[in-house]
């Protein structure tokens, strides 16, 4: 990938992969899809390759390295040239930029294609659910109240939660996040969540299942009552989250399931983000 590319690799996703958040302006998206974009393609430029076809952009795989744990952040292939082998060549560019990983993480759409070339690169899958719809606030437990927003001061809590839960730090990322509206919360030393504008908790680690039960609750009593709350990637490690989101009110639908393999910590109490995995 090469500086310029982000707005066409955009335009690409906003076509084949990206469903319309209710909401969210266009605007909005775009500016934190191509800062999403130029963010990973500056940190991590051997992991990002895209495939052209007839002098357009057809194909994008971005991923990432943090402390040893590689993680496909982005991967859509155009329709036309679906079945030709582009995405497989990409993917296998993407895991090149790191053939030492101790531990790698792919979360996945639903798209069947998509998942078989995963599973063919020889991780394991585990399937998901999401939770999403407006939390009963009378069914939040008081002790949310002692969720704080630390903003990015929160930043070396959540580091040491994520070496803990997924043997990795966040701390390159969550900036661009903080920078894109969302808000970082904390639980003592033990809990952290991303919190967006929009209700969605994209990222949530905690060293325990009482303090990631503590922090979710925390989340939902931080956003406007009225607010559609939403959280991804929940496999059977997440059973905290699955009877706190019921206890709250919010209903369970299939997900795109994830992908692990190597060393990845014992990847809960944690909702996995779909941008920084």
């Amino acid at each position: 990938m090469r500086d310029g590319d982000a707005a066409a690799v955009d335009d690409l996703c906003r076509s084949v992969l990206y469903h319309e958040v209710p909401g969210e302006p266009e605007a909005d998206r775009r500016a934190r899809s191509l800062a999403r974009i130029e963010h990973l393609r500056t940190t991590d430029p051997d992991a990002a390759w895209v495939a052209e076809h007839d002098g357009a952009i057809a194909g994008v795989a971005l991923a990432l390295v943090r402390e040893g744990v590689w993680g496909l952040s982005l991967f859509a292939v155009a329709d036309e040239v679906q079945g030709r082998g582009v995405g497989r060549r990409l993917l296998e560019a993407a895991l090149a930029s790191a053939p030492d990983a101790r531990g790698r993480i792919i979360l996945s759409t639903e798209h069947p294609g998509a998942m078989r070339r995963y599973a063919l690169a020889g991780l394991s899958l585990h399937p998901c659910v999401q939770a999403g719809g407006v939390p009963d606030r009378a069914r939040i437990p008081d002790v949310a109240g002692r969720v704080e927003d630390a903003g990015a001061a929160g930043i070396p809590v959540a580091d040491a939660v994520s070496r803990h839960v997924r043997r990795a730090a966040h701390g390159r990322d969550l900036p661009l996040l903080l920078d894109h509206r969302c808000r970082l919360l904390t639980f003592e030393d033990r809990a952290f969540a991303v919190l967006g504008d929009l209700g969605v908790v994209p990222l949530l680690g905690a060293r325990d299942e009482e303090a990631a039960t503590i922090v979710l609750a925390g989340a939902m009593a931080a956003c406007p009552p009225g607010t559609t709350i939403s959280l991804g990637f929940l496999t059977a490690r997440q059973q905290w989250a699955v009877r706190a989101c019921l206890e709250a009110g919010l209903v369970l639908s299939p997900d795109g399931p994830v992908f692990l393999s190597g060393d990845v910590g014992p990847f809960a109490p944690y909702v996995p983000s779909g941008w920084f995995l």
